[in-house]
């Protein structure tokens, strides 16, 4: 039996409201991983969070906000 609405493609998780990887996140922008790891390290970009000790996900709120331009990234940890 085949789960119910299961987001599957980085666009499908976006717009359900789930949490991105890095991974994930550079695929939907089209970029390299490490270009989104430099822009957290230089404290740019969207804001995001940390899960657990290393796992880093950007919500989809997040994302949106910067690419409108109304939000600067924020280390939650």
């Amino acid at each position: 039996m085949e789960s119910e609405c299961v987001a599957k493609t980085p666009a499908e998780k976006l717009a359900a409201g789930i949490l991105l990887t890095d991974v994930e996140l550079a695929a939907l922008w089209g970029c390299a991983v490490q270009t989104l790891r430099n822009m957290r390290w230089r404290g740019e970009g969207p804001a995001w969070v940390r899960l657990g000790g290393r796992m880093v996900r950007y919500k989809p709120a997040d994302v949106q906000a910067f690419i409108d331009g109304d939000s600067a990234a924020t280390d939650a940890a």
